[in-house]
């Protein structure tokens, strides 16, 4: 019995300073955290406040926990998330402190499971020189193909076939579908595939599994999400690889007999400054900015004019002027493209308040001190890219979907931030834009639509629709 006591003692007096040990360092670690000059929780250990933080909601909303944490904290917070501890910025100033200083004081940090997919050769998780190589790349690319106009004609095209085929159908899974339209346009001009070729399919299928592995646990299991997008990514890499050396063995011949026109798939083989991983991983990354950013862009602008029956009436009017100038048949050029003013508007006005990207991840370089801000060397750092957005001290009336409030563009840029900012804006945002409108063109002159009263996009933290976008179409009298 004393030895049972004495036991008990002694395994109390080891948890008691167990207990004190622990203590002492989460003291020592709030003294160190006070050096931030931030307020803010931790949250659990080792996961911190992460769930809550990627808890999916409304991506026309800044969710629960930023609204609490906002109220609470102020617009620049602390806490611990993604594994290490982290300033989550709200405030539009620091947000552009942040990206205006990339590569100098701040890096790219995206999550393990993000990096493993997107590999070292992705526009993404590469760095400094390494970066601005592949950045100049994707940019001739861009300036490339908007000033094709076998670029637009393809666009077009595809929009026409694809809304024509709905004719017979008073349902349709929008979202999906548009995918699958945004998915045929680039492939057709990276890579020369067509429409009706089976292999777009399988590109498309293969983006589906890439995407889910962003946001999911790096669990290398069989059936993860996070192994079945590194899967997904090896066979697009494989693909392309192939299509490339395939090309290299072909062109020559090809080339002098006339069988194709040449596409960005010469001119990234063409080009001798980069390796063939360097080439797979910039067709990757045009193929995934092209195909699901200009997908939920245009499900986005469909579902707020769904609800502002007035504004998709003015947006109508619009299309009827620029259609009316044109011959039976004839596709739109840049110069009709350019007279869609209040289009433009509707377009930015739908990355404001949809929010495509949430925030962006962020890491300090050096130990840095921003107005009354101080943000430790190693701290992870979350400009939100959507609180900005949403601001009612930057924008009256934030959640109001208002296209008219960019009727002065160059004083509403300055508060938003769709396309990122810095070294690492998205360079293709304008090409994006480019492929919504010509299908908004002709969808707006063919159809009605509705949407189910519960709808609304979800930040997941990428933007997913409750059901999916399913439209109620009609086709309209004209």
């Amino acid at each position: 019995m004393l030895v049972l006591s004495i036991f008990f003692s002694l395994g109390f007096l080891f948890v008691s300073i167990l207990i004190h040990y622990i203590s002492s360092k989460f003291k020592e670690n709030d003294t160190k955290d006070h050096y931030s000059s931030l307020h803010g929780s931790m949250g659990w250990p080792f996961i911190g406040e992460t769930l809550s933080f990627f808890k999916p909601h409304r991506s026309d909303s800044i969710g629960t926990f930023l609204q609490k944490h906002v109220s609470r904290y102020g617009k620049v917070f602390k806490s611990n998330l993604c594994g290490g501890k982290a300033i989550v910025s709200c405030d539009q100033e620091l947000n552009m402190f942040v990206l205006q200083n990339e590569g100098k004081l701040f890096a790219a940090d995206y999550p393990k499971a993000m990096h493993d997919i997107l590999g070292e050769c992705s526009l993404l998780s590469a760095t400094g020189d390494f970066h601005r190589k592949l950045k100049n790349v994707i940019i001739s690319f861009i300036n490339l193909t908007k000033s094709k106009p076998e670029f637009l004609h393809c666009a077009e095209n595809i929009s026409i076939s694809m809304i024509g085929s709905w004719k017979s159908r008073g349902v349709v899974e929008f979202h999906k579908e548009v995918k699958m339209f945004t998915i045929s346009v680039m492939v057709n001009q990276l890579l020369s595939i067509r429409p009706d070729d089976p292999a777009r399919l399988y590109v498309l299928q293969d983006f589906l599994s890439y995407m889910k592995g962003f946001i999911s646990l790096p669990i290398p299991l069989p059936g993860t999400a996070y192994t079945n997008a590194i899967k997904a990514r090896k066979r697009l890499s494989a693909r392309v690889m192939r299509m490339i050396k395939e090309r290299e063995r072909e062109e020559e011949e090809e080339m002098k007999k006339g069988i194709r026109e040449e596409d960005f798939l010469d001119v990234i083989i063409s080009n001798e400054d980069i390796n063939y991983d360097e080439k797979v991983g910039i067709v990757l990354d045009i193929l995934l900015g092209g195909f699901e950013t200009s997908a939920t862009l245009l499900s986005l602008v469909v579902y707020f004019l769904a609800k502002s029956p007035s504004l998709l009436h003015q947006l109508k009017e619009e299309h009827e002027a620029i259609r009316a100038k044109k011959g039976d048949g004839e596709l739109l050029n840049l110069e009709d493209y350019q007279k869609m003013e209040f289009t433009q508007c509707v377009i930015l006005e739908a990355l404001r308040c949809g929010n495509i990207v949430k925030m962006l991840h962020r890491k300090a370089t050096h130990s840095i001190k921003f107005k009354e801000y101080v943000i430790p060397k190693g701290w992870k750092v979350f400009p939100i890219l959507t609180a900005v957005h949403l601001d009612p001290s930057l924008h009256e009336n934030p959640f109001e979907f208002n296209p008219m409030r960019w009727t002065d563009k160059a004083k509403t840029n300055k508060k938003t931030m769709a396309f990122g900012g810095g070294v690492r804006a998205c360079p293709g945002g304008e090409l994006g834009k480019l492929q919504v409108i010509l299908f908004l063109h002709h969808l707006v002159l063919s159809y009605r639509w509705k949407i189910k009263s519960d709808e609304m996009p979800i930040a997941h933290p990428y933007v997913e629709f409750k059901r999916g976008m399913l439209l109620e179409i009609e086709p309209t009298t004209s």
